[in-house]
């Protein structure tokens, strides 16, 4: 489940609101209240938001595991069986995919 973060994408975090257009890596900059990002920014803003995407990743996977679990019947179950099954599930996910 890659994502690439691109111009679009820092643009709109470092200039939300802007008006502009991108046409390829041609950037037209409408917007009269808000300085236009210079090309170093834009790259750098794109580099840290890969990174917060990136770093991400482990949480994206535990969702996905999480959604597949029927979490609510799980810790009814254990209740009326006095067992953990729900606990050891969530602990196993989280075991195979840590926090960074």
């Amino acid at each position: 489940m890659a994502n690439e973060m691109s111009t679009t994408d820092a643009l709109q975090s470092l200039k939300p609101g802007a008006e502009w257009v991108l046409r390829g890596d041609v950037l037209e900059w409408l917007d009269g209240s808000q300085t236009e990002p210079t090309a170093l920014e834009l790259s750098n803003e794109v580099t840290r938001l890969q990174g917060v995407y990136d770093g991400q990743a482990y949480a994206r996977t535990r969702k996905a595991k999480y959604d597949l679990l029927n979490q609510d019947e799980m810790r009814y179950d254990d209740l009326v069986n006095n067992t953990t099954t729900w606990r050891d599930g969530i602990a196993a996910i989280k075991t195979a995919h840590p926090k960074p």
